[in-house]
């Protein structure tokens, strides 16, 4: 039976993934991209020996592990070996999302995916609706020093290797702004609104079926 299938994304810092963990607790089914990706560049991953033979031994752990941070910063200052990187995992990813998508019990599927924008091509005919979690760069600059402790160059240049702003919105089917003064109650309403309706578009596309 077809799934009504949701993309949400968010630049980094904006409140993506305490979105996705409101929707897990109404029997939404979550799934991961970015736990996906860590587990197949894990180690024994299964994108480890295609990264090996791409980058060489030194974007491998000595524990077998993809080395994250030469690959970050390998990625941040080449876009060809960031591409590169990319070309080799998304298609892994694609397939263990088919595979937990066939598997889910929610009432819908929600992936969870930083990319989407980066890699709308490849999914925009296999969401129903892209969903986009929003709030300012001055916002999101000031939740990633809060919680991780990074020189605002350093965040700035994740930024920058992310879709913009603007980028995102303009693929949006739904927005949810949790800016500037936004509280988590006031998040948790805004998310609700959204899962009824898509729950009522589920039920009509499973009534379809």
């Amino acid at each position: 039976m077809e799934k009504f299938k949701v993309g949400i994304t968010g630049g980094i810092g904006s409140g993506k993934s305490t979105v996705c963990r409101l929707f897990a607790q109404w029997n939404v089914t979550i799934i991961d991209a970015d736990a996906i990706s860590h587990e197949l560049t894990g180690p024994g991953g299964k994108a480890i020996a295609a990264i090996q033979e791409a980058f060489g031994s030194l974007a491998i752990n000595t524990d077998g592990a993809m080395d994250r941070s030469y690959m970050r910063k390998l990625a941040f200052e080449d876009v060809s070996a960031r591409n590169k990187l990319q070309a080799i995992i998304h298609p892994f990813i694609s397939q263990e999302m088919a595979s937990k998508t066939a598997s889910a019990t929610g009432h819908y599927v929600i992936y969870d995916i930083p990319l989407l924008v980066e890699s709308i091509h490849k999914y925009k005919d296999f969401l129903n609706v892209v969903c986009v979690v929003d709030c300012e760069e001055s916002e999101q600059i000031l939740r990633v020093q809060n919680r991780s402790g990074l020189s605002v160059e350093a965040i700035m240049n994740i930024i920058r290797a992310q879709a913009s702003r603007e980028q995102r919105l303009a693929v949006a089917n739904e927005v949810i702004f949790n800016g500037s003064g936004v509280t988590h109650e006031q998040l948790q309403e805004r998310a609700f609104a959204l899962h009824q309706k898509w729950l009522l578009l589920a039920r009509k596309l499973s009534n379809a079926n």
